[in-house]
């Protein structure tokens, strides 16, 4: 069952999330976060969900495939139980607050801050000189993206904890900077058994759909034979599952294997092992599979139908847009006026 969620200060509960559409979407995205995003929205708090595309371009693009992976992405939401209707569902570039917003964001940030982001090291490397400005000073736009909404919580995966940080103290300094109560600090919201959901040859990585082996990652276009067959060749170990969670601390394949069980049977991890004691993975493999055909055959079956309208998903896309603008633009004037700046031809 979804955490409750507690509203912190005087800000009204407003929950705020997105995805980057730099490539397909994968079981990591669905029990990460798509999965998660629909609990939230049936809470009955105001749900506001972005594909980022700003964000996608702090690495090159390709301009057809960007387009592509957005409106992919925007299915994948749909197909997965977003409802437009209920939720605000858009991509960040048709909502210039965002833009904005961050530019001033980045006239709060430290570059000491910046500097010690544990994702700008691991994506930069030994090339910093040859990295983007975009990408050293994604945290910031990350902050605008929340903040613009006044969001005040925000369900991630344990790799963006350090990010939402850095979003609080971000919010922080601006209100002291100010002297004002401006904007909320937000709460993170990280649970569930796969948050964090690894790579299916290589149980000490995460997924990813940057990931040179296809066989590494489910797909959510994914065929049922596929999803199946790519459950059956995972890396395991020889060991039957264990009795108890214990025994699966230094197995990250096996316990990996669990975790997605786990998720996507709406089950907890030790419930899974304690039903599964002593299978070996000849047995557990199949169930999985079964379990992973069911639940995400559906989903791949609508995205492939949403995504034969491509216009149906600009709509989608422009309305969401439009509402998102709607509550991003009177903070983002307020934000100006807190800063002094002159608007004389207010929108």
């Amino acid at each position: 069952m979804a955490a409750s969620v507690q509203t912190p200060q005087a800000f009204p509960p407003r929950i705020f999330s997105g995805i980057q559409p730099s490539g397909g979407l994968t079981l990591g995205n669905y029990l990460g976060a798509l999965k998660r995003f629909v609990e939230k929205q049936d809470q009955g708090i105001p749900t506001v969900y972005c594909l980022v595309d700003m964000h996608a371009i702090t690495t090159w693009q390709d301009p057809a495939k960007l387009r592509h992976a957005t409106r992919e992405g925007a299915a994948g939401f749909i197909a997965a139980g977003i409802d437009p209707a209920r939720s605000i569902l858009f991509n960040q570039s048709q909502v210039s607050a965002h833009a904005e917003l961050g530019w001033i964001f980045n006239c709060v940030a430290r570059m000491g801050w910046m500097s010690r982001m544990t994702q700008w090291k691991d994506k930069a490397g030994k090339n910093a000189e040859a990295a983007s400005l975009g990408l050293f000073a994604y945290p910031a736009l990350m902050a605008a993206d929340i903040m613009a909404y006044h969001a005040t919580h925000v369900p991630v995966g344990e790799d963006q904890k350090q990010h939402l940080e850095l979003t609080r103290d971000i919010a922080i300094k601006f209100n002291n900077d100010f002297g004002v109560n401006f904007f909320p600090v937000v709460e993170p919201i990280i649970e569930g058994a796969a948050t964090r959901v690894m790579s299916l040859r290589d149980g000490t990585k995460k997924m990813s759909k940057s990931d040179p082996s296809d066989a590494s990652r489910i797909n959510l276009t994914d065929t049922a034979d596929q999803i199946a067959g790519k459950i059956r060749k995972a890396k395991t170990d020889s060991e039957p599952l264990p009795d108890t969670l214990d025994g699966l601390k230094d197995r990250p394949d096996a316990r990996n294997l669990v975790n997605i069980y786990a998720a996507l049977a709406d089950m907890t991890p030790a419930r899974v092992v304690a039903d599964h004691a002593g299978a070996q993975f000849g047995t557990f493999k199949p169930a999985l599979a079964d379990l992973a055909v069911a639940k995400l055959s559906p989903i791949t079956t609508e995205m492939t139908r949403l995504m034969q309208d491509p216009g149906e998903i600009d709509r989608i896309l422009g309305q969401g847009a439009d509402r998102a603008e709607a509550i991003a633009r009177p903070i983002l004037d307020q934000v100006y006026d807190i800063t002094g700046m002159i608007r004389s031809r207010r929108r």
